[in-house]
């Protein structure tokens, strides 16, 4: 029986939030525009009261009370249908879909501003995501930015978000795009203005960029697929922007919070960190699935013109393992693309903690109180010599500090990072002062020995002050 012959006494229209119910849902979304208003209960430990916890008692209230069925909110951003799992939303949404009914999804940010998502499109095919197959891809990239750490240890954010796009367009595109910095630029705009007057122009722009590739296409990357399985021009452009957007996505902020997550202790290991962060902080926090048509899911009637609201965060408790929209992907069924940009993130978060040991500077917090948002925009992560591993010289004296040292409130183990990398920082420079004393030049008089002589005291003061620096710093860091 198909979905438009299902008998109209079976099904009944969606269950409604009550008045008080929907002030509750409304006032939640508004205080995410004023983050102030939860800090009396953050500091207290009082997480029921947070907007994010009124936000999931609230959808746990319509649970219970609503017998699981999907419950229509009316908000100060719209009226939702809003599934109570993320079963079900799963299969509410392939119904749509089903059914030819499904509009393209927006994004909705935690104040109830909506913004435009990657245009899903399908890769054709999945991507092989062997253990270790893209690694060494990865690793000149990854490579490059733990070189250009910062004296206190970190990576600048636009440096850390440049580098990874960079590896997505290695990745997805191939070798030869990789220093195309245009190419991602025009993605990102492609995909984020795609319901704006300029958005035919703009995906002109992106098939110009990518026809070079396309032309003489890596035969090992998705592009290099995308030609083999005979895409047109059009499509392959469209799938190509869409997973270097979720790749580069993936890659930048979910890599950073992962490490985060890695270095308190919360998780082990970078496929299970890489994993948590998405599930914890996903991508796209909210998604709403405009609907065209009527059509009916299980005992429920869709009305056209309604909106579904499915929010991945609401359901962190539920095994994301299963169908449904990705964190990284607005699509309700699923995305290759998505997928393979989890293995990119996994593969770049094993290449950092190979060489380096990462250290949450800011925001403080540890692993059994893990915050309910977590920016990788304002996230700021040390990385210091894993322990066991020789130094490679690569932070060095001279180099700016994001982190004052005199700034105060940050928890002691973020002071015993900086002082990790001062330890560091003087050791590097102590092994200079005596490279520069064995140089054969100061053989020439006695001058020159004197000079020798006075390099090699500063060498030797350097190296005791890095040696009480770092017994200092594991103290700190516990």
């Amino acid at each position: 029986m198909t979905i438009a012959e299902s008998p109209a006494t079976t099904a009944r229209g969606p269950a409604t939030a009550r008045a008080l119910e929907n002030a509750v849902f409304s006032a939640a979304m508004l205080a995410h525009r004023l983050p102030w208003t939860d800090v009396p209960a953050r500091a207290l430990g009082l997480d029921a009261l947070t907007r994010e916890g009124v936000t999931s008692g609230l959808l746990a209230h319509l649970r219970r009370t609503r017998s699981g069925r999907p419950v229509r909110l009316r908000t100060a951003f719209g009226t939702f249908l809003v599934p109570s799992s993320r079963v079900d939303a799963a299969g509410l949404l392939a119904r749509a879909e089903e059914a030819g009914v499904l509009g393209t999804p927006c994004g909705l940010t935690a104040g109830g501003l909506r913004y435009g998502l990657s245009p899903h499109v399908p890769l054709g095919r999945e991507v092989p995501v062997a253990r270790g197959q893209w690694a060494a891809l990865v690793a000149e990239d990854v490579d490059g930015l733990i070189a250009a750490r910062r004296g206190d240890g970190t990576v600048d954010w636009h440096e850390w978000r440049r580098g990874m796009a960079r590896v997505a367009r290695r990745v997805v595109v191939g070798a030869a795009a990789a220093e195309d910095t245009l190419l991602s630029e025009i993605v990102a705009r492609a995909s984020t203005e795609s319901g704006s007057r300029s958005h035919a122009a703009r995906t002109a722009a992106l098939g110009r960029r990518l026809a070079p590739y396309l032309a003489d296409a890596d035969p090992d990357s998705p592009a290099g697929w995308l030609v083999a399985d005979g895409a047109g021009p059009e499509t392959a452009a469209a799938a190509l922007a869409h997973a270097l957007g979720v790749v580069g996505e993936a890659a930048a902020g979910a890599t950073l919070q992962a490490l985060a997550l890695l270095s308190v202790g919360a998780v082990t290991g970078a496929g299970e960190a890489v994993g948590e962060a998405l599930r914890r902080y996903p991508a796209v926090p909210a998604a709403v699935y405009p609907v065209s048509g009527a059509f009916v899911w299980e005992d429920t009637a869709v009305e056209a013109g309604t909106e579904i609201l499915w929010a991945p965060g609401w359901a962190r408790d539920e095994d994301h393992s299963g169908a449904g929209p990705s964190p990284l992907c607005g699509a309700p069924s699923g995305c290759a693309a998505a997928r393979f940009a989890e293995h990119i993130a996994r593969e770049v978060v094993g290449r950092v903690t190979e060489a380096v040991h990462p250290v949450v500077i800011s925001p403080r917090f540890g692993a059994d109180r893990l915050p309910e948002v977590l920016d990788p925009g304002t996230l700021l992560v040390a990385f210091r010599e894993a322990e066991g591993l020789p130094g490679d010289g690569r932070v060095t004296v001279g180099l700016p500090a994001a982190v004052p040292l005199s700034a105060r409130g940050f928890a002691p183990a973020a002071y015993g990072a900086l002082a990790h990398a001062g330890a560091d920082r003087l050791e590097r420079h102590s092994e200079s002062l005596a490279a520069c004393a064995g140089n054969g030049g100061w053989d020439v008089d006695e001058a020159g020995e004197a000079f020798r002589m006075t390099l090699l005291g500063h060498a030797e003061r350097c190296a005791r002050a890095a040696d009480d620096v770092r017994r200092a710093a594991k103290r700190l860091a516990g």
